[in-house]
């Protein structure tokens, strides 16, 4: 059956070899990136968000969704090494399970990192426009606000979208440095803030410490997961590292470890300075430090907040160009879209049409997007990850493996369930919108991706030789 055809390792190597991407990413920039993308939007609302949930429990919420994560990134180490090519979730899922599931798993990640980005340039833009106010600065309604909220376009979200693009158009060797400056100042601030809160917690806070049982901290891990979305953008960087079966593994396994460090120590001291029922959601870190007469403490983390979005912007786009690019090289999506610039060496029609609609979405939608939208995405594709671990050591055993997840079967299998137990937190009308979502991505791979696919293409080619002959 078509849409269960492979594409084998060899064909995507070749095809990655005629892309021409620039192979200038080490380790430090690689998990640079992840870190980026995840150390975001999430710690400075998604805390504040859960502890409405969980109570002062969120930590332990992000302690369950930083083990999913790490399990799950285990499983992206050893098929990143194995498969070094661009693509992430994707590639894997297609030389695992097939061209119809590659499809749909690709059109999840787009769910992710699309949407992911056009919500953080809305909430970019909203934190923008706050620290602007408190400086006595005003700007028109008409030019700050979607239409939903009483204006025309939101425009610092379509401006910040279009820059971080053009960036990325430019040359991802540029892009990174860029980055990874963010990155460091923002881990910075963020480490300033542990330090001036932990000054202040109040134990009494802590009381009651699991007000709404386990329903409520799994809630919270639920609900905080999408805080991790992007650490495996990592993965998609295969094709421009130096050394991808060293640099991508030693990548992830940092930017998971940072992130989980400061997501937890976030959480815990923030429940601690500010009870739980206090917290504001789109304020929180911030608003800890204000709230206990720490102004210019609070002006800094809003700063770290505005540079930490912008880092994140850099990873999802880059994530999503990356899937986009490989789909079309697949014949999935028209194959225009993967063409790659002579000068900058980048695939600048996919950054472009990316960058464009995250720019329109961001510009006329508002910033509450169901957040759990984005995680239903995820957490498919980190199943389909970690499944392809357990059969691909069947059906691949002697392909070498430069890292190997420890504990296969078991450890997959732990994340699968795991995986699987989020997803039933989630609520009916999330899955109604993602179901919506997934029937628009069935519909373009039966009525082009199937007959445009490269390999329909190839086997046409061969059955028109045969008839010649």
């Amino acid at each position: 059956m078509k849409i269960l055809r492979k594409k084998s390792l060899e064909s995507m190597l070749v095809s990655a070899e005629k892309t021409h991407l620039s192979k200038t990413l080490k380790a430090k920039d690689i998990a640079a990136l992840g870190i980026g993308a995840v150390v975001g939007v999430g710690i400075f609302v998604a805390t504040g968000t859960g502890a409405h949930m969980a109570g002062p429990a969120i930590v332990i919420s992000f302690i369950l969704a930083a083990i999913v994560a790490c399990l799950c990134g285990l499983s992206y180490c050893e098929l990143a090494t194995m498969f070094p090519v661009a693509g992430s979730t994707y590639s894997y899922t297609y030389i695992t399970f097939g061209e119809f599931a590659a499809a749909i798993i690709g059109w999840c990640l787009t769910a992710e990192y699309l949407v992911a980005c056009s919500a953080v340039a809305s909430g970019w833009s909203g934190t923008l426009i706050g620290i602007l106010k408190n400086a006595g600065i005003t700007l028109p309604q008409a030019i700050v606000a979607s239409p939903s909220k009483g204006g025309i376009v939101d425009l610092p979200a379509v401006l910040i979208t279009l820059t971080l693009t053009y960036m990325l158009y430019y040359g991802m060797k540029e892009s990174s440095r860029v980055n990874n400056i963010i990155v460091v100042v923002k881990i910075a601030i963020i480490l300033i803030f542990l330090v001036l809160g932990a000054t202040h917690i109040n134990p009494a806070n802590y009381t009651p410490f699991m007000p709404f049982k386990i329903k409520g901290v799994l809630l919270g891990a639920s609900t905080v997961f999408f805080s991790y979305i992007g650490f495996d953008a990592i993965s998609t960087t295969a094709e421009e590292a130096e050394n991808p079966s060293r640099d991508v593994s030693r990548g992830l396994i940092i930017c998971l470890a940072v992130v989980s460090f400061l997501y937890i120590s976030v959480a815990f001291v923030l429940t601690g300075m500010v009870p739980y029922k206090e917290i504001i959601s789109e304020n929180a870190v911030p608003g800890a430090l204000a709230r206990v007469g720490i102004k210019w403490g609070s002006t800094l983390v809003g700063v770290g907040a505005i540079l930490g979005m912008i880092s994140t912007m850099i990873a999802v786009l880059y994530g999503q160009i990356r899937v986009f690019m490989v789909m079309s090289r697949d014949g999935l999506i028209p194959k225009f879209i993967s063409k790659v610039h002579p000068k900058h060496n980048t695939p600048y029609v996919a950054t472009l049409l990316t960058g464009i609609t995250a720019a329109i979405i961001a510009g006329v939608l508002p910033l509450d997007i169901i957040v759990e939208f984005l995680s239903v995405g995820t957490l498919l594709s980190f199943s389909a990850v970690s499944l392809a671990v357990i059969v691909l050591r069947k059906k691949m055993p002697n392909l070498e493996r430069k890292f190997k997840c420890p504990g296969v079967p078991f450890t997959p299998i732990i994340t699968i369930i795991a995986c699987i137990f989020l997803l039933t937190t989630l609520r009916a009308i999330t899955w109604i919108g993602f179901l919506v979502w997934l029937c628009i991505g069935v519909i373009i791979y039966f009525t082009y991706g199937i007959k445009h696919s490269s390999l329909e293409q190839e086997k046409s080619e061969v059955n028109r030789k045969q008839d010649v002959n």
